[in-house]
């Protein structure tokens, strides 16, 4: 049984900030974005990147269009080290690309780290301490004061290190480490203190991080906003925000901190990182575009990044991950398949994106609408006739579509697994026979009287030619009442409607060089009403094969044997 919470934890206390504006503050532009998947990410690996794993995610960054990249901590290892040398001397970094380098603030891990930026045009320098009460008086023993003194001095190192290096253009960046559980005029004095001992007017990077999530992201908002103010109007100054997901809400962290007026944003693709995770950069890059602002950044093949994640990072990114997963675009209920094929059905190409169920255009993506509808047991006829237009071509009638979801539903019973389009087709074909060998052959249609159609000809039917004549108020009707003398059983008409079907290969092996569809609901005898479908490349013989198909379905086959020797009698007499 869990402990009682109020005896061990306690909420963490509301920031005293009654005129905060962020509640009212919208996302219009992208903000700076840093990726940390090379550092903050690749320690949190099972098995960190080698180098040549290095290298193929730093070109991945550069692609996606990432203008600051932290690419290490190379005081911290020989590999860590050997990296940003590769990069600098192999002159990989773009001109538009800044990289970043972290350490500790200690003098020796400081020195390294600048020995290893020797050569580059332009770095940022990323200093941190952790500054919470719990680290100053558990963690390191030291006082707010002694905090202070440590900042300075370290500060105060680099800065005499970068100064005699001024072919590289130098940028400090200070984290004032746990400042989401510090006290803000704490923080605060940290980062004075390193503008301070950098040198004011000089280009500094405040980062703020949630190091652990502690509080709902409003209380991190309000410090951010808290923090911002004492900046304003100090252009020098670019406050960043390094969002974890302890909580789980990494994400929207991030979200309110740019709204409080952060202008910087860190984290990792898919939100790799420790324990639960950095900020995932997708995640808000695209909340973003789906906003209608451009966060600049292309994730217009969010496949092959994925791909190229997995694989530096051997790590999987779930099927649920927003945006990126396998089935973040999938629906399986009925319902919501039903209003999704409704509104494709309704969308012209140059309206505004507003698709039930999917926030985003997967196409925009680098996906295909092919996995947007899929069809297990909790789906109905909206997937099911989604999957064979999309596939096949058939546009089938509201009727039609109850019918044969009926069929699946009992094959799916049956099976218990998913059904692909191409599952769904074959199910389809044998259920309304298209395959049959139902043919009319040698027929003749003439006009008569009052705009009557008769016909006359050989059916194919069961292995049989019947002859067969009958007349109506076309020719569909008259083959119909030529049929039902032919069972001699009651055939009546209840609808029909046929559609072209454009050939092409893709869309299976059988049925894709048919040039029309034609859907016949017919009530054969005193049967419930039941449809059939034919297939050909004359409209009028699809028509003809959907009748049969109707008979055939109804179990009125035999009733052709039978009847068949009277009925060419009668023919040969008429």
């Amino acid at each position: 049984m869990l402990t009682q919470p109020s005896s061990k934890y306690r909420a963490f206390p509301a920031i005293a900030l009654r005129d905060r504006t962020w509640p009212d503050a919208q996302i219009t532009q992208a903000p700076i974005w840093l990726s940390t998947d090379l550092r903050d990410g690749n320690q949190a690996l099972i098995e960190p990147m080698d180098l040549a794993r290095k290298l193929r995610m730093f070109d991945m960054l550069v692609k996606i269009g990432f203008k600051e990249i932290e690419v290490g901590f190379p005081a911290s290892s020989q590999i860590e080290f050997d990296f940003v040398r590769q990069l600098i001397e192999e002159k990989r970094i773009p001109a538009d690309v800044t990289i970043q380098v972290m350490t500790p603030a200690r003098p020796e891990l400081i020195t390294r780290t600048v020995e290893a930026l020797q050569g580059a045009p332009r770095a940022i320098v990323h200093i941190y301490n952790a500054v919470a009460p719990v680290w100053r008086k558990v963690v390191f023993g030291m006082s707010v004061p002694e905090v202070m003194t440590l900042v300075k001095e370290q500060v105060t190192h680099l800065k005499t290190l970068t100064d005699a290096q001024p072919g590289t253009e130098w940028v400090l960046q200070y984290s004032p480490e746990t400042f989401s559980l510090a006290e803000l005029d704490v923080s605060l004095q940290a980062c004075e203190t390193a503008i301070a001992a950098w040198g004011a007017g000089r280009d500094i990077i405040l980062n703020l991080p949630t190091t652990v999530e502690n509080a709902t992201p409003n209380v991190f908002a309000d410090q951010i906003e808290w923090m911002v103010r004492k900046f304003a109007g100090r252009p020098e100054v670019v406050v960043s925000v390094h969002p974890h997901n302890d909580r789980g809400t990494g994400t929207a962290s991030a979200e309110l901190a740019l709204m409080a007026g952060a202008h910087r944003v860190e984290g990792c693709l898919f939100g790799n990182g420790e324990r639960t995770g950095n900020l995932d950069i997708v995640n808000v890059a695209l909340n973003m575009y789906v906003q209608g602002v451009s966060p600049q950044l292309d994730f217009s093949d969010i496949d092959a990044i994925r791909a190229e994640v997995e694989y530096c990072n051997q790590l999987p990114v779930p099927a649920r991950h927003p945006y990126a997963g396998d089935l973040v675009y999938t629906s399986f209920s009925g319902s919501h398949q039903d209003a999704i094929k409704k509104a494709f059905a309704a969308r012209q190409d140059a309206d505004i994106w507003e698709i039930p169920y999917l926030p985003i255009d997967p196409k925009d993506l680098g996906r295909s609408y092919e996995a947007v509808i899929r069809v297990n047991s909790q789906s109905g006829k909206g997937g099911i006739s989604y999957l064979l237009e999309e596939a096949y071509g058939l546009a089938m009638p509201r009727r039609l579509q109850i019918e044969f979801s009926q069929v699946v539903q009992r094959a799916m019973d049956t099976a218990g697994t998913e059904f692909t389009a191409k599952d769904l087709w074959q199910i389809f074909e044998r259920e309304y026979q298209l395959c049959a060998n139902h043919a009319l052959a040698q027929y003749r249609v003439e006009s008569g009287d009052s705009d009557e159609v008769r016909i006359s000809g050989k059916l194919q039917w069961a292995c049989q030619a019947v002859s067969i004549a009958g007349q109506g108020n076309g020719p569909i009707d008259a083959f119909v009442q030529a049929v039902s003398s032919a069972i001699g059983i009651p055939v009546r008409l209840l609808d029909y409607s046929e559609h072209a079907v454009a050939a092409s290969d893709a869309r299976g092996d059988k049925g894709a060089n048919a040039t029309a569809a034609a859907y016949i609901e017919l009530r054969v005898g005193d049967s419930q009403s039941l449809y059939g479908v034919g297939m050909d490349s004359n409209s009028t013989q699809a028509a003809f094969r959907a009748v049969m198909s109707a008979v055939a379905r109804s179990g009125a086959v035999a009733s052709v044997q039978t009847a068949a020797p009277q009925a060419a009698a009668e023919t040969a007499a008429a």
